[in-house]
């Protein structure tokens, strides 16, 4: 019985141990749907993972900057986070500026992001790329 006990114990201590320290790895996210998108991230908050960003991070994908606290954010090298003005699908399958969406995202990024998305000229239709050491002065490196 005291076996069954401790291995019970031991059994619940690992599984809390390995959820403190679960990470989930992005890479290669073009992005997609917001809303899709901050569903996910707010499951994510809740779950106290660290997030890795190792590769692209673009358009809806960068909201986890918003969502999830800034501790519990690393990046790689290979990090590369891609903005732009958000945009809905129009008449005819035409995409169209949406400003009011645009300016709800740029509010949601942290004063640090804000400030390099304004000297890159804000959010335009156009791509813009955080990567490198200015990325990784914002956020910390992963080891």
């Amino acid at each position: 019985m005291k076996l069954l006990t401790w291995l019970l114990a031991a059994t619940l201590w690992l599984a809390a141990a390995g959820a403190s320290h679960a990470e989930v790895r992005i890479s290669g996210d073009h992005g997609g749907q917001i809303g899709r998108y901050v569903d996910r991230y707010e499951q994510l908050r809740a779950s106290g993972q660290t997030i890795i960003i190792d590769g692209l991070c673009a358009s809806a994908c960068t909201i986890i900057l918003a969502t999830i606290p800034r501790d519990k954010i690393c990046v790689t090298p290979n990090a590369n986070l891609g903005f732009h003005a958000a945009w809905d699908l129009g008449s005819h399958g035409r995409s169209s500026a949406n400003p009011e969406a645009t300016r709800t995202l740029y509010s949601m990024y942290p004063p640090q992001v804000r400030h390099w998305i304004a000297s890159q000229g804000g959010l335009t239709p156009r791509m813009i790329f955080l990567r490198g050491r200015q990325l990784e002065a914002m956020y910390r490196p992963c080891h």
